[in-house]
C-alpha cells in the first residue's frame, strides 16, 4: 500500500504521540474545542482509540515516530508529529500546516568530550548510534562523509562508552542527559518543534471538514501564544 491513501473510517482520527508532546498538545486541542473522553487520561485505561466530545472526530495514541506513519498511509487524517520524525520519514504525503510551538528540541551530534574537537571530515568513514539513520547519513554526506548508522531506539547516550560507537546523533533539549553521560555537543543538524499534520489525499477529499479543524488549531496556537 502506497502512502496516498485517504483514511477508511467515516471518523476523522487524529493520531497523538505518547509522551511529553501529547502533555502539551492537549491543553491546545482543548482550546480548538476536541477534547478526548475521559478515558484517554485513564492511567488504567488500555485502549488506544478514543472518542472526542466532538461529533465525528477520534483520538488514537501511538508512539511519536508511528504517527507521521499513520498519517502518511491514511490510518489517521491528522496528527502530531516532530519535525525530526516528518524530516527522518519524508513521506511525499504528509502536509504540515501548523507549527504547534510545542516539544521544542535539537537534533544533535554529541560525542565523548576527548573527541569533541576532531574533525569528522578528517574521517571517510564514522559510525554513529541514532534513531534517526536518514537525517544521519544525509548530514554527513553533504561534507563528504560515509556515516554508517547502528539504530538504536534509546539509551542512545551509552552507546560511545560502551564502545559500540564513537559518536550519536540524538535529540537534546537541555543537554544535561548527554553531560551525565560523559558526552558534549558537537554540532547542531536541526532545531525542531512539533506540528499538525495532513494526509494529502484526506485533506482533498474531506476539504471542508478538515480544514476546519486545521483553522481551529491555527486559532487555538494563536490564542496560546497570545496569552503567553
Amino acid at each position: 500500500m502506497r502512502p496516498d491513501a485517504a483514511p477508511a473510517s467515516d471518523s476523522i482520527v487524529i493520531a497523538l504521540p505518547a509522551g511529553r508532546i501529547l502533555t502539551e498538545v492537549l491543553p491546545i486541542l482543548a482550546r480548538a474545542g476536541i477534547v478526548p473522553e475521559a478515558a484517554f487520561t485513564d492511567p488504567a485505561a488500555r485502549q488506544l482509540r478514543f472518542k472526542t466530545g466532538s461529533a465525528g472526530v477520534e483520538i488514537v495514541r501511538a508512539r511519536s515516530f508511528d504517527v507521521a506513519t499513520l498519517v502518511a498511509y491514511g490510518a489517521a487524517a491528522l496528527g502530531v508529529a516532530g519535525s525530526d520524525v516528518i524530516r527522518e520519514f519524508d513521506y511525499p504525503e504528509l502536509y504540515a500546516p501548523v507549527d504547534l510551538g510545542i516539544g521544542r528540541c535539537r537534533l544533535i551530534v554529541a560525542a565523548p568530550a576527548a573527541l569533541a574537537q576532531q574533525d569528522p571530515a578528517r574521517e571517510s568513514h564514522i559510525r554513529i548510534a541514532t534513531k534517526y539513520p536518514n537525517l544521519t547519513k544525509s548530514h554527513f554526506a553533504r561534507r563528504g562523509i560515509q556515516a554508517e548508522c547502528i539504530k538504536l531506539n534509546g539509551s542512545i547516550e551509552l552507546a560511545p562508552s560502551l564502545g559500540l560507537c564513537e559518536r550519536i546523533v540524538d535529540l537534546t533539549q537541555s543537554g544535561e542527559t548527554l553531560a551525565a553521560n560523559g558526552l558534549v555537543e558537537v554540532e547542531e543538524i536541526l532545531s525542531c518543534s512539533a506540528r499538525l499534520v495532513v494526509n494529502r489525499t484526506a485533506l482533498k477529499t474531506r476539504a471542508e471538514e478538515l480544514g476546519r479543524l486545521i483553522g481551529q488549531v491555527e486559532r487555538a496556537v494563536a490564542d496560546a501564544r497570545h496569552a503567553a
